[in-house]
């Protein structure tokens, strides 16, 4: 059974106190910022550009996009000019920050371990800052990027949605697949790890060095205890305890949610050959599946959560969507055309999804095929269905890298 670990940074992996490294962070920025910017404005554009992102519900929107239509209007400047005020920045004045942080104990060897049991493993810090920032960070916590093997670090160039939203993991799931075995997810913040963990149904690990207690009754952690105690921890701990739940309201509209905008950075860092190969002989290509889920949200799931929605115990008849590929020759659409179809498609089903209230979930429906069912229900199984797709693609792009016709920018 595989294992994904999901580690969070910030006094995680790092001893990093934000609260106080962020005043210092600032300062040190709006400085090097000084010659075109003045500081106060900078910092007030700087925060307010940041909260931007942690809101952030669009799919087609990365992070670091949020922030430039936030931030550069506020400050009346370009990207370009800018940007060489922050590339200088990062390199030089950013580093001395080192100070303030320290390495924790164990964590080197915690990714050590898992890279030696094979362990997937990721990086889970918010992805409000850019890469070249986290993996300064990564660095300082002596768990370099170029020395451990990470199958993804989360940063605002590829990410839709933050911590504390569960749709964040749901999305880096998606980037990564959706791994069908053990997921863990570990980190010390309680809203913006934990909690948001549980709403998308993941197990998770509280790095509570102190012990201290949980007091919200609205969180829960599947263990907790030192990073050092970690691995021990997971191994006496049966994998199968480990398993996602994904059944819950907020994981199925959390997963529905992240679909289209991991799909939207699998589009961006790919090159056009992506979408007209084959590379797995029998199966659909990724324009097919573009073209698969963009018909089947417009003529399928949004149909019937309205039908179910105004009548009361509809029929709802069995449609073999796998033969629409054939009947409309999916492979001579456009992939990107079609993308584009299905986000804007998702994203109305998603708002109207979000309007309900919690006993409009349980509406009752009889299907042709899985006979009496509810709203709930089907859309678990349509957030099953992304999932799936998500697979595919992900092996898609495995064998294109294989075959050097795929580039990850």
């Amino acid at each position: 059974m595989s294992f994904t670990l999901l580690l969070d940074l910030d006094d995680t992996l790092l001893k990093n106190n934000f609260d106080e490294f962020l005043p210092y962070y600032l300062e040190t920025f709006s400085k090097s910022a000084s010659p075109i910017l003045e500081p106060e404005s900078f910092v007030k554009a700087l925060m307010e550009s940041t909260w931007a992102m942690i809101k952030n519900r669009q799919p087609d929107c990365t992070l670091m996009e949020v922030f430039e239509s936030s931030f550069y209007p506020k400050m009346h400047i370009n990207k370009e000019d800018f940007q060489i005020f922050a590339e200088k920045f990062y390199l030089e004045e950013y580093p001395k920050l080192q100070v303030l942080t320290k390495p924790i104990p164990g964590a080197a060897e915690l990714i050590q371990a898992a890279n030696k049991k094979g362990f997937s493993v990721s990086i889970s810090t918010n992805p409000i800052f850019p890469m070249v920032e986290i993996r300064e960070r990564l660095d300082w916590a002596n768990l370099s990027w170029k020395e451990n093997q990470y199958d993804l670090i989360s940063s605002f160039e590829t990410f839709h949605f933050a911590k504390p939203d569960p749709a964040y993991f749901a999305e880096l799931l998606a980037q990564l697949g959706w791994p069908q075995g053990a997921v863990l997810v570990v980190g010390d913040d309680l809203e913006n790890d934990i909690f948001a963990a549980n709403q998308l149904g993941l197990t998770t690990y509280w790095v509570n060095p102190v012990d201290e207690e949980i007091e919200s009754k609205l969180i829960s952690a599947t263990s907790q205890g030192s990073l050092a105690d970690l691995m021990l921890w997971i191994e006496r701990t049966p994998l199968e305890q480990l398993m996602p739940n994904y059944s819950t309201v907020e994981s199925i509209l959390a997963t529905l949610r992240s679909t289209p905008a991991a799909l939207d950075t699998i589009s961006r860092n790919s090159d056009n050959s992506m979408w007209a190969l084959h590379p797995l002989e029998g199966e659909w290509g990724i324009t097919e599946i573009m073209c698969h889920l963009r018909d089947v949200d417009m003529e399928v799931n949004h149909q019937r959560v309205v039908q179910m929605l105004e009548e009361n115990n509809p029929f709802l008849p069995g449609i073999d969507t796998d033969r629409w590929a054939d009947d409309r020759k999916y492979f001579e659409q456009d992939g990107e055309s079609a993308l584009k179809g299905f986000i804007a498609a998702r994203i109305n089903l998603v708002e109207h999804l979000e309007k309900l209230d919690r006993s409009d979930w349980e509406r009752p429906a009889r299907h042709a095929i899985f006979g009496p069912t509810s709203l709930k229900e089907l859309l678990s199984i349509s957030a099953s269905h992304d999932r799936m797709h998500l697979r595919q693609v992900n092996k898609i792009i495995k064998a294109l890298f294989a075959d050097n016709r795929f580039s990850n920018n």
